[in-house]
């Protein structure tokens, strides 16, 4: 959806970003800026700061940065449109109707019809558990130790015995009853006609991170089969790419996520206080929910079943998480077999515990195999040792290969030169690492590349522009958005520069030139490096002198380098000259 850019400004401006932010993190006023911790990382000081003034926010622990739309977007996930939508509501701004092709609003439309139906069929379920249809739902789920709050946050339901009591009550809410079968809620044959797919069952209503219903599961009352049912996939509803109890755990602002294999598992966690606990739905966990997770979190803690079926998931979910370039370790269960009998048991300290001492995912791998080796014999531990470095070949950065090596050798009592050895001769044969190059010296690399240098000589002087803005003028005499040689740099200089030369101050509004959430957070930063203190009004002059001249130098080279490629070159690198010329003689003062 497209809003005019009027438009957007004006719910911006409307939408102070103090009180906003104020709504989700604690802020405490410091100098001209209010400063809390980060909602995006986990920190103990804070470094998150929030700028009245410049209408931004940017964290200098985590990076994370952008006006009061990147906000909303970023904290509560929201598209661009509709963080839009919500400060316009809360400002309220009217906003036009959407305008979609024909094809869209058919589309869209639909969309919103399956999350309606399965909306009311949530609160049909809701309701018949707490009447006296569902008391046998709500023993059960009171055996199962889940108080009336936490009943009430997941919106649990029941399914009640009555064939088609859904359907006839979706019909009176004027539900066609092709959109009911769609949805997954209803099943069609000769015999019966149009019947409730789930029926005698404790319903659990699957939400996306929004909050909006898009499918359930059901844990039918008794031995019938099957004990879990799902509904399939819709429209609304790709197993493969939510989580259940995800709409809860994103806000949890925990450094982790908990991953266990069931609803009640995810329930009895949050009840617990482990509000980062979620699972996947009814199948195996993917590559597109790690995907998710890593939107989140850096680490993922496994909370499977400790039976051989919870172990195998483990096994390969461990594979798809280090594919996802996320951290996996695993929580040790035993000896109950899952998260809930666990907590239930020996509660919520003792779980605690284990996930401070949960292990590292390369140590529960090889605790796996280790099952299937005797070694006590000294070919079956030959076998072993050969299958831990073949392991170890999948490591392809030597930094973290040679540290498992090392911490392998150690657990394991091998010695490490013939631990290397062995690593090295399998790597060879597979290809799949090259031999630890370990270094000769001490010394680092340099981090000050002649690029980075460059970029942060340009950062500097927009962000001293925004701090001081008078200081335009001056900067304005040798500096043009064409020196700045990045290309996101030069869009929010060009947009910057026009603002301060008719006196329009306002770097929030460039940020929301960027639709890409990355892009948002590097602008943010453009505003936001930090300034070195200068005491002297004379140490003040000559570094701001030294910045001016290192951008307009090192444009001065990028153009040069440009000649005959770029139409324009030509002409940068003539003023460029110039200009260097008469910074070098010139003294640029601090006064008015």
């Amino acid at each position: 959806m497209y809003y005019p850019d009027e438009l957007v400004e004006e719910v911006r401006m409307k939408n102070d970003i103090v009180d906003v932010i104020s709504g989700y993190v604690r802020l405490q006023k410091k100098g001209a800026n209010h400063f809390g911790l980060c909602p995006f990382h986990n920190e103990k000081s804070p470094s998150f700061s929030v700028s009245g003034g410049k209408q931004m926010y940017y964290c200098f622990g985590c990076g994370a940065g952008g006006n009061v739309f990147t906000f909303i977007m970023n904290y509560e996930n929201y598209s661009f449109a509709e963080a839009v939508k919500m400060l316009a509501d809360r400002a309220g701004v009217n906003l036009p109707e959407m305008e979609y092709s024909e094809e869209v609003q058919k589309k869209e439309g639909h969309r919103s019809r399956l999350l309606e139906v399965n909306k009311e069929a949530a609160k049909y379920y809701y309701y018949l558990l707490r009447s006296p249809q569902g008391e046998k739902g709500y023993r059960y789920l009171e055996g199962r130790a889940l108080g009336k709050e936490t009943m009430q946050k997941f919106g649990l339901g029941f399914a009640g015995m009555s064939g088609s009591s859904l359907v006839q009550y979706l019909r009176s809410k004027g539900y066609r009853d092709e959109l009911v079968q769609e949805a997954g809620l209803a099943g069609f044959d000769e015999k019966y006609g149009m019947h409730d797919k789930f029926w005698n069952r404790v319903m659990f209503p699957i939400q996306d991170i929004n909050h909006r219903v898009i499918g359930f599961g059901g844990r039918v009352m008794g031995d019938a089969k099957p004990k879990y049912l799902n509904s399939p996939e819709t429209m609304v509803f790709d197993k493969s790419r939510n989580l259940y109890g995800l709409n809860f755990a994103r806000t949890s602002r925990k450094n982790n996520v908990i991953l266990c294999e069931g609803y009640m598992d995810v329930i009895a966690m949050h009840q617990a206080g482990f509000t980062q606990a979620v699972a996947s739905l009814g199948t195996s966990f993917t590559s597109g929910q790690a995907n998710l997770l890593k939107r989140y979190v850096k680490e993922v803690l496994l909370a499977y079943d400790s039976d051989g079926a919870g172990v195998k998931a483990a096994l390969r979910a461990i594979g798809i998480l280090k594919e996802a370039g996320l951290s996996g370790k695993v929580i040790r269960m035993e000896p109950y077999k899952d998260p809930d009998e666990f907590v239930k048991n020996l509660g919520a300290e003792a779980f605690q515990e284990r996930m401070d001492r949960a292990e590292n995912s390369f140590f529960f791998e090889l605790r796996m195999l280790e099952r299937e080796y005797d070694l006590t014999d000294p070919e079956s531990k030959t076998g072993f040792h050969r299958e831990i470095a073949k392991k170890l070949c999948g490591f392809s950065e030597d930094v973290e290969r040679e540290n498992y090596v090392q911490a392998v050798a150690e657990r394991y009592h091998i010695g490490l030169e013939n631990l290397r050895k062995l690593v090295v001769s399998y790597a060879a044969q597979t290809g799949f690492a090259s031999p630890v190059v370990r270094p000769k010296s001490g010394i680092a690399a340099k981090k000050n590349t002649p690029e980075e240098n460059r970029k942060k000589s340009q950062r500097l002087l927009i962000t001293w522009l925004t701090e001081e803005p008078s200081l335009y003028p001056k900067i304005a005499k040798y500096i043009t958005p064409e020196d700045f040689t990045e290309e996101l740099y030069r869009k929010v200089a060009d947009r910057l520069f026009e603002g301060l030369s008719k006196g329009e101050y306002q770097p929030a509004s460039i940020i929301s030139m960027f639709a890409d959430e990355e892009e948002q957070r590097e602008a943010a930063a453009l505003f936001n490096t930090k300034l070195t203190e200068l005491k002297t009004k004379q140490e003040r002059e000559k570094a701001l002198h030294d910045i001016i001249y290192t951008v307009k130098k090192n444009s001065y080279e990028y153009y040069s380098g440009r000649m005959g490629a770029e139409i324009n070159a030509v002409n940068q690198v003539i003023a460029g000259k110039k200009a260097l010329e008469e910074l070098s003689k010139t003294h640029i003062s601090l006064d008015e």
